[in-house]
């Protein structure tokens, strides 16, 4: 098992690379939501140029911000800086595009953009328009200078719903899924997968990595889920799966998760004192880094459990175990606040050393 991290990119915190990597962590994921933070590829280049093993890599580029060509110049020029240590990681946008007012990607753009993102990363033509007629594209890359296709970019696909995991297997080298409580078990996932790789004639070997982003809370003993410490360290990671509903709901006119509805009525009437043309800028602006006035209320033990990884050490070692067992390659859990720099000391040293 991989041990990884997903941060916010903050140009200003490029020593977090190198305390992960003195750690023992295999990687650092990188935010891509260019409404809130420094740029995930300026940040990443940075970071590549003050470490020396950990791997490097958007958690995750978004596609609807940028075409194809725009991310593999800038892996492919990342891929100068820390040659074999980088990875492509995409997805349709939640936040990045959220946060503007707009939906993500659709699927079939998703699998449309994919292809293109493959053929590219391999060095080879592909039919591409931006706006009118598709014409071949290829990385016009000579002399071995600017940038670089070797060693391989790996790509590896956002997938949180089966439609976006038969895509990673059709295209990816890999797919960045949900485990639960908020999602599925890596079983299931890779049978998505391997579905979708079939479809295309594919056969996915051992090589296919499995990834899981999720939000991780290490108890010391005795502690309860929902004590001052753990809302502080993991308080925005929990409301930013209440933000996700927030919009899914409202959107497609469905109703709250059983696990939200007995604090639906009151976090709606938190976003709803900001004026509707501004609502998108309320419900995203914190993600993952802090809590609006009112929220920390809403977080209790049930909705921590509901949307982490929770646990004593023991507890969290042998759940990650049956996760390893079904398949899983890498955990990542993702952090935005000061506390990071302690959990991620203190999980390698209480869980990673021990795993």
């Amino acid at each position: 098992m991989r041990f990884s991290i997903c941060v916010m990119a903050d140009v200003d915190e490029i020593g977090f690379f190198s305390h992960a990597e003195s750690l023992g962590y295999d990687s650092v994921w990188v935010t891509d939501s260019q409404m809130l933070f420094s740029d995930c590829y300026a940040v990443l280049a940075l970071a590549a140029q003050q470490t020396r093993r950990i791997r490097l890599g958007p958690g995750v580029a978004i596609c609807g911000t940028r075409i194809p060509p725009v991310h593999v110049a800038a892996m492919a020029t990342l891929n100068r800086l820390a040659p074999g240590r980088v990875h492509l990681g995409v997805g349709t946008g939640n936040t990045a595009t959220r946060s503007m007012g707009q939906s993500p990607m659709r699927i079939t753009e998703y699998a449309e953009h994919l292809q293109v993102l493959r053929g590219l990363l391999r060095g080879e033509a592909v039919d591409y328009g931006a706006s009118g007629a598709a014409r071949p594209i290829k990385m016009l890359i000579r002399e071995k200078k600017y940038m670089s296709l070797e060693p391989r970019i790996p790509l590896y696909v956002s997938a949180f719903g089966p439609r976006a995991m038969e895509l990673a297997g059709e295209f990816g080298d890999g797919v960045v899924f949900a485990i639960p409580p908020r999602g599925i078990a890596p079983p299931e996932a890779l049978a998505r997968c391997r579905a979708g790789a079939a479809r295309a004639g594919r056969t996915l070997g051992d090589d296919f990595h499995a990834a899981a982003l999720t939000n991780v809370v290490l108890l010391d003993p005795g502690e309860p889920a929902d004590s001052e410490r753990v809302i502080r360290t993991v308080g925005p990671n929990v409301m930013a799966s209440v933000y996700y509903f927030y919009d899914a709901v409202h959107e497609r006119g469905i109703d709250p998760p059983p696990f939200l509805q007995r604090i639906w009525r009151r976090y709606c009437a938190l976003v709803e004192a900001t004026p509707a043309a501004h609502r998108h800028f309320r419900t995203h602006e914190g993600h993952y880094t802090y809590l609006h006035p009112g929220e920390a209320e809403l977080i209790d033990a049930e909705l921590v459990r509901a949307t982490c990884l929770v646990g004593e050490a023991d507890e969290l070692i042998e759940r990650i175990r049956e996760l390893e067992r079904g398949g899983l390659r890498e955990l990542m859990f993702a952090t935005g606040v000061d506390e990071k720099w302690r959990f991620s000391q203190e999980f390698a040293r209480r869980v990673m050393e021990r795993y």
